[in-house]
């Protein structure tokens, strides 16, 4: 269907970093248009308000790069299941840390430690936590939580959670 509604590559890799600092390229069913960089920086440029947002959240409420289709499927969290084949890889855990891009490494400040020591996760706190919903400087907080008091009690509760937060789209944008 992606292929079908605006034609180039079904698969996204976005550059991550991940255990030890190590990067990788997380995989993604590509939710958004080709070119999506420069139409990012017209559309932040033209809307200071989305600029303002995007430089407190990395995200936008109300995203001009993204497809009708790339909604549906970041509201059902479809667009993530690629990342199976980084978990496969050995680059991603099922349960972790949301994978961040190396931009964002200055916002976990003396944090970034607990988030280096785990492999990043195709779902964890944040993800069940509110999302989007969920201000950055407390994302970090539970990132750092989350490796710090790692049990897998506590994985096994996070997987059950994901899956009516997934249900829900509770905190998606």
């Amino acid at each position: 269907m992606i292929k079908l509604s605006g034609g180039g590559p079904v698969l996204y890799s976005h550059r991550r970093v991940g255990c030890n600092g190590k990067t990788f390229g997380c995989l993604k069913f590509r939710t958004m248009v080709e070119d999506s960089d420069t139409v990012l920086k017209r559309y932040l440029a033209a809307n200071p308000a989305a600029a303002a947002e995007w430089q407190s959240t990395r995200k936008l409420k109300h995203d001009p790069r993204v497809t009708p289709l790339g909604a549906v499927l970041r509201k059902t969290s479809v667009d993530e299941l690629p990342q199976l084949i980084n978990v496969l890889r050995g680059e991603m855990s099922l349960v972790g840390p949301r994978p961040i891009s190396a931009e964002e490494i200055a916002a976990y400040g003396a944090k970034i430690n607990d988030y280096f020591a785990a492999r990043p996760g195709l779902t964890g706190v944040w993800q069940v936590s509110g999302r989007n919903n969920v201000a950055y400087e407390h994302r970090v907080a539970l990132d750092s939580d989350y490796v710090q008091n790692w049990s897998l009690g506590r994985d096994v509760v996070i997987i059950a959670r994901t899956i009516p937060a997934v249900l829900k789209a509770d905190g998606c944008y």
